[in-house]
């Protein structure tokens, strides 16, 4: 478990669900210019960001080349890495292909799997969030597919030029990957990531489960010192979330 302590006045920041590139990398421009003017401004007092996946509506790693695009944002990613603030990355439904460009190119961290967090002595479950708790099966059973490592190695093989637009096409056109569903509260007794998190409860306790995904910023109180907290995202809502060392706050980037 990583543990991370707030000096006096720093903040721990958290976003997610940017889809840079959807519908098409002209149209999501703007967006891109927003969200970097938002790690502009978190820069001034971020004690630590955590960036919880779909960052990129597609992206694949082949062994020398990545998606082309998305400059400002990794360019800005880098300085506030290198400027010495903390940065980790989980990937998502859409970008689930990330190796190690992030790693080696940024030095930050890349995670495909929930992490546990330990923030002035908060406890934190931080993850995109797809594919956790009951049903949701046809996803399961086509990201087990997608992870597959001789798909991965199969789909390497294709030309970026194509291969690239095979995966715009899949996740933007045909929504293989996630669908509009994804922006629509079920009911607290319906969400899964809800029960996934009351479910995790019965095994240990944790103050706060931090997820993306669902594209919908909520904050659902699970017990008295339990929230399970979405942080919406980045193309019709904006939303961040803030850690101030003792409570978290969801907050809208203008």
């Amino acid at each position: 478990m990583i543990s991370i302590k707030t000096s006096e006045n720093k903040k721990v920041y958290f976003a997610s669900d940017q889809h840079l590139g959807a519908p098409t990398p002209k149209a999501s421009f703007p967006r891109e210019q927003k969200f970097v003017s938002w790690l502009d401004e978190v820069k001034k007092d971020a004690e630590a960001i955590f960036l919880l996946g779909d960052l990129f509506d597609f992206w694949f790693e082949y062994k020398t080349v990545v998606p082309k695009g998305f400059v400002r944002v990794l360019g800005k990613l880098a300085e506030l890495k290198d400027s010495g603030i903390p940065i980790f990355f989980f990937v998502g439904n859409h970008d689930l292909w990330m190796n190690d460009y992030f790693e080696k190119e940024l030095n930050i961290p890349v995670y495909h799997s929930p992490q546990e967090f330990l923030i002035n002595n908060k406890k934190f479950l931080i993850g995109h969030g797809d594919g956790l708790g009951p049903g949701d099966k046809g996803y399961k059973r086509m990201k087990k597919i997608f992870t597959f490592p001789l798909f991965k190695w199969m789909f390497k093989w294709l030309h970026p030029d194509l291969g690239v637009k095979l995966g715009q096409y899949m996740s933007v056109k045909n929504k293989l990957i996630s669908g509009d569903e994804d922006a629509k509260f079920l009911g607290e007794e319906n969400e899964w990531l809800v029960l996934y998190c009351k479910k995790k409860l019965t095994e240990q306790h944790y103050d706060y489960f931090i997820f993306g995904h669902r594209h919908l910023p909520l904050e659902i109180k699970l017990q008295e010192n339990a929230t399970y907290i979405n942080l919406g995202d980045w193309i019709q809502y904006f939303t961040f979330g803030t850690f101030n060392g003792n409570s978290f706050k969801l907050t809208k980037f203008n």
